[in-house]
């Protein structure tokens, strides 16, 4: 299992970023105390996205790990730290076995058939969601609310995991995810569609660590 910090996981996807250039914009995240960055892009074409990534990989100069979403070609083409996949992608076998030991990937966790599955033998990480409702992504299954949250976490535990929190979180109710068990908070909106999106890090990354400091008196 390699180690991942979820603490403040940025989630870059060019239809949250008012336009602006995508590296900047990861450059900027780092900046302001990203802890991973994942680039998730759902209409881009092959070339496209790989040229994407490799641009974000090289403003994020190794200070955090890179993740594709879903796409494990992307991953392979533009050497980025891992993928994160939802369960109708690729298995984590499979994408473990083109990816090697190294790679870091995570999965989507909607409820309890997911953490029956949840194998830390292949992945590294799981992210809970969507915790709110949210404009960011089309998601068909409610949002499971902090209660579900909570309960879902508790079962994840026994993986030994961490276990991020992602959809409809920002800087209100950061620390409430925090204290129902999350280890981090996964942002998109809250982050990239801000004005200055270093000082907007830089918020939400106080509040997990502030939350974080209150849960373990």
């Amino acid at each position: 299992m390699n180690h991942v910090d979820l603490r403040l996981y940025a989630i870059l996807d060019p239809e949250r970023t008012g336009g602006r250039p995508l590296d900047r914009l990861a450059d900027a995240a780092a900046a302001g105390g990203a802890t991973l960055l994942q680039l998730r892009d759902k209409n881009a074409g092959t070339r496209s996205f790989v040229a994407r990534a490799r641009q974000v990989k090289a403003a994020l100069a190794g200070r955090i790990p890179l993740i594709i979403n879903d796409r494990i070609d992307v991953a392979l083409a533009a050497e980025a730290d891992g993928v994160h996949l939802g369960r109708d992608d690729m298995h984590p076998a499979d994408a473990r076995r083109l990816l090697g030991p190294e790679a870091i990937i995570g999965v989507t966790l909607k409820n309890n058939a997911d953490l029956a599955v949840l194998d830390p033998a292949l992945v590294d990480y799981g992210c809970i969601g969507g915790v709110f409702a949210t404009a960011s992504k089309n998601n068909p299954d409610p949002p499971v609310g902090l209660a579900g949250l909570t309960s879902l976490r508790a079962r994840a535990a026994t993986s030994g995991l961490p276990v991020g929190a992602i959809a409809g979180i920002d800087a209100g109710n950061a620390a409430d995810v925090i204290a129902a068990g999350a280890d981090g908070i996964a942002i998109i909106s809250a982050l990239f569609m801000a004005e200055d999106v270093t000082s907007a890090a830089r918020q939400l990354r106080g509040l997990v660590e502030a939350a974080l400091s209150r849960r373990t008196r």
